[in-house]
């Protein structure tokens, strides 16, 4: 154990504190980690947050880890700490007869959503806006799917900070943080996109530079979409929106969803960019990892998917996805894989129908097949390029380097 801080905090929501925990403390560490939890449940409990402990980078307990947890938060039995671990880790927590103050959790989104909604404010003394009056429900539920989203990124982004403040020898994750931030304007990549980078790229080769050898970037893929494309080629969200109207239009479509795999979240798809339905269904497919979510089947497939009725579908219909999908009143759905070259899948491109049927026609699939192979290049030569860039600058402009190289 470090003299730094066992705990690194991560911006989460503004009702949650969220503390991640790295290695296994030893017996001289978990003394400093009772006084970090401490201050960080006075902290939480200041802010009126809840504090979230997230254990996920921690291979194992030991009894004295499991022992300084209990003892800590045995008055919090009305509001316990809310811990995410691995399954091996929640096992050996359950070792203890008694974690009042705990409760245990496989994923940071799983436990957020266990909270229960925040009070509804009482109505300002200034009338709200006839045009389109706030339900009280309506407020509730994009909450939650606020809530949903920040904590899908927060872990990821924790990782990466962790990973900042080990290799640059960072004070803290504050400084972590305002590097990836930095880095994220200064390229124009979005944060959880960079976050990732960090996660899954090898570590930099040399002091001077990440990727020593690099030589001239190479121009981006020569595609039919690209060349009747006319903005900026490095733009993550212009292009990705781009995209997806296209295929929308193509397609016929009342709706539509891009993902892109997640190489630091075992290549589930993440969704980037949506067009229609309703803010339900995208809180459903955030993040896709099984079947029988049409994306995910036509990523494992390696070939398009249609189903022609939802509600004739029975594993779909009967999946949260599916049931969100009937209740936004879309009814067909055809979802196609974005393959490079090399027979990867880098994501899914896929298409929504109020009505029922089997759609679309021949000429409009071969279409979309083309479009998807085009978006699947591109995605190859940003992530080459335009994200690389990003992690070399990172690299180059870290706190403590010497601007000579010296």
């Amino acid at each position: 154990m470090t003299s730094r801080s066992p705990l690194t905090v991560v911006p989460a929501t503004d009702r949650v504190t969220v503390v991640c925990l790295a290695g296994a403390p030893d017996a001289e560490g978990c003394v400093r980690l009772a006084q970090e939890l401490r201050h960080h449940l006075d902290r939480a409990t200041g802010l009126g947050h809840r504090l979230v402990l997230d254990l996920a980078a921690v291979p194992a307990v030991e009894a004295t880890v499991r022992r300084t947890l209990r003892d800590e938060t045995l008055h919090l039995a009305d509001a316990p700490v809310l811990v995410v671990a691995t399954p091996e880790v929640r096992k050996e927590l359950e070792q203890e007869d008694d974690l009042p103050g705990l409760r245990l959790y496989g994923t940071l989104a799983e436990a957020l959503t266990t909270l229960p909604p925040a009070p509804v404010p009482a109505p300002a003394a200034r009338p709200t806006r006839p045009d389109r009056p706030a339900t009280d429900a309506e407020s509730l539920r994009g909450e939650v799917f606020g809530l949903r989203a920040k904590a899908r990124t927060a872990g990821l982004i924790g990782i990466a900070q962790g990973m900042l403040i080990a290799r640059y020898d960072l004070p803290g994750p504050e400084a972590a943080f305002a590097l990836l931030r930095e880095g994220s304007q200064q390229r124009n990549v979005p944060l959880r996109v960079l976050a990732s980078a960090v996660v899954t790229a090898p570590p930099p080769q040399s002091d001077d530079e990440w990727f020593p050898g690099r030589g001239t970037h190479a121009p981006p893929p020569d595609t039919a979409f690209l060349r009747s494309y006319a903005g900026d080629v490095t733009d993550r969200r212009q292009v990705i929106g781009a995209a997806l109207d296209t295929a929308i239009a193509v397609a016929e479509a009342d709706a539509g969803e891009v993902h892109f795999t997640d190489p630091a979240q075992d290549h589930a798809l993440s969704l980037e960019a949506h067009r229609g339905l309703d803010a339900a269904y995208w809180d459903e497919v955030a993040l896709v990892t099984d079947p029988p979510v049409p994306g995910a089947l036509a990523q494992s497939r390696l070939a398009p998917v249609e189903v022609p009725d939802v509600a004739a579908d029975e594993p779909l219909a009967a999946h949260p996805a599916g049931q969100a999908l009937l209740a936004a009143g879309s009814h067909a759905v055809y979802s196609v894989p974005l393959i490079t070259p090399e027979r990867y899948c880098t994501g899914t491109l896929t298409l929504h129908r109020n009505d029922p049927g089997t759609w679309p026609g021949t000429a409009r699939r071969a279409e979309l097949l083309h479009l998807a192979s085009d978006v699947a290049a591109w995605r190859s030569w940003y992530r080459r390029t335009v994200v690389l860039d990003a992690l070399e600058h990172l690299h180059q402009h870290r706190p403590g380097r010497d601007p000579n190289g010296r």
